[in-house]
């Protein structure tokens, strides 16, 4: 499953983001710190499902209406504070937490009402395109430690007659999440020399800032949309060349909770939602609030930033497999049961591995569900394809 991790200084919101994407239990305070141990749930990106095309909804409970929710994996640490990579703050734990994350939410306060260190301090008095740096950094300069401390095993390794710097690079850095591939097209950017000895503290710097931006990309979140000084979003799109996506957590939380209470009609990445139910006059005025600054922003931005994340920058797309190419069932007769995030540019032979290695080592061929005709192995998968995978190792 594909992890998203939840980055940013205290007090920015990270811990309602997760709340409001996951529905799980955890604190949410105005201090910083509110999280101390890492909290890691499941959450859901948002696309079409491909049921819309028959003439009935599909009926799983992932599709409502044929808004299709697949899910990956939400990660919310510690915040960060100037100094993180040198272990101030709870840096070095949150730092370690991000190894397994493939983007980077880094959730940034937009309305400037807090400082560096998550303070509250009046709105605007603090810069969040300062956040939008210093993440970035600390994430760059904590894995050019690890590079750094870890570089004497790869000098000792280039002793070897055999010896292959992308392998030793590689071994590394696995603990990072970063393939041979990814250090291979990492290498071929750089200039560096030959010998691992002649290596400067530039030269592995470089290295550690090209892989992170390879392995843990990031989208910023300019959280608290709605208390945001006038052109803040503007700014902080024109000083980064990260994609930026205004919102509001609280807004989205306070919707979940009137969805689930029977007080709105509202799915998760909605431009909108209707009150459905008796409220209050202080609740129709919340309501009405969260409503404008959808309004302004096209959805309270929680689900955006999910989908930029994943489908984006990660460049995935979804595919449906099946057993029953007329019916778009499994075995049971379930109607599109699963669905799975693979690369984009992958083949129905990927596909087969991703659902399992025993279909993949035992593929033969497969059958495009929409149009009943069989597709080649070199075939490149598109959103929303279903297809038949036709194995050894099943039906």
């Amino acid at each position: 499953m594909i992890t998203v991790a939840l980055a940013g200084k205290p007090n920015a919101g990270k811990s309602t983001f997760y709340t409001a994407a996951t529905m799980a239990d955890v604190d949410v305070a105005n201090y910083p710190f509110t999280t101390i141990d890492a909290n890691r749930g499941v959450t859901h990106v948002r696309t079409e499902c491909p049921c819309l095309d028959r003439d009935e909804r599909c009926g799983n409970e992932n599709c409502r209406a044929g808004k299709r929710y697949v899910p990956v994996e939400l990660l919310d640490v510690a915040g960060l504070v100037p100094g993180a990579h040198e272990g101030k703050g709870l840096g070095n734990q949150f730092l370690d937490e991000l190894t397994n994350a493939d983007v980077v939410l880094n959730v940034v306060d937009a309305s400037g009402a807090t400082d560096a260190e998550g303070e509250p301090v009046a709105v605007g008095a603090h810069d969040p395109l300062d956040d939008v740096d210093f993440i970035e950094e600390e994430m760059d300069l904590w894995l050019a430690g690890i590079v750094d401390r870890n570089w004497e095993g790869v000098e000792r390794q280039s002793r070897s007659p055999d010896f292959d710097l992308e392998a030793a690079v590689t071994d590394l850095l696995t603990g990072f999440g970063a393939t041979e591939h990814d250090v291979t097209a990492v290498l071929r950017g750089l200039e560096y020399p030959d010998d691992p000895k002649q290596w400067t503290d530039d030269d592995r710097e470089d290295l550690a800032r090209a892989i992170r931006r390879r392995t843990k990309p990031i989208v910023v979140v300019a959280n608290k949309v709605d208390a945001a000084p006038e052109g803040a979003i503007d700014r902080l799109r024109e000083g980064t060349d990260k994609p930026v996506v205004p919102a509001t957590a609280d807004g989205e939380l306070g919707l979940r909770r009137a969805a689930e209470a029977g007080v709105v009609d509202y799915d998760p990445g909605d431009d909108g939602f209707d009150v459905v139910g008796d409220v209050s006059d202080g609740q129709r005025e919340g309501l009405e609030a969260i409503r404008g600054a959808m309004t302004d922003h096209g959805g309270t931005g929680v689900q955006t930033a999910l989908n930029a994340a994943v489908y984006d920058l990660l460049d995935r797309i979804t595919v449906y497999p099946v057993q029953d190419a007329s019916k778009w069932t499994d075995g049971t007769g379930n109607v599109l049961p699963d669905a799975f995030l693979l690369p984009s540019g992958a083949t129905p032979p990927d596909l087969a591995y991703a659902v399992h290695t025993d279909i993949g080592e035992g593929y033969l061929h497969a059958v495009d569900a929409r149009s009943s005709r069989r597709i080649g192995e070199g075939h490149e998968l598109s959103e929303g394809d279903v297809v038949k995978i036709v194995s050894t190792a099943g039906p």
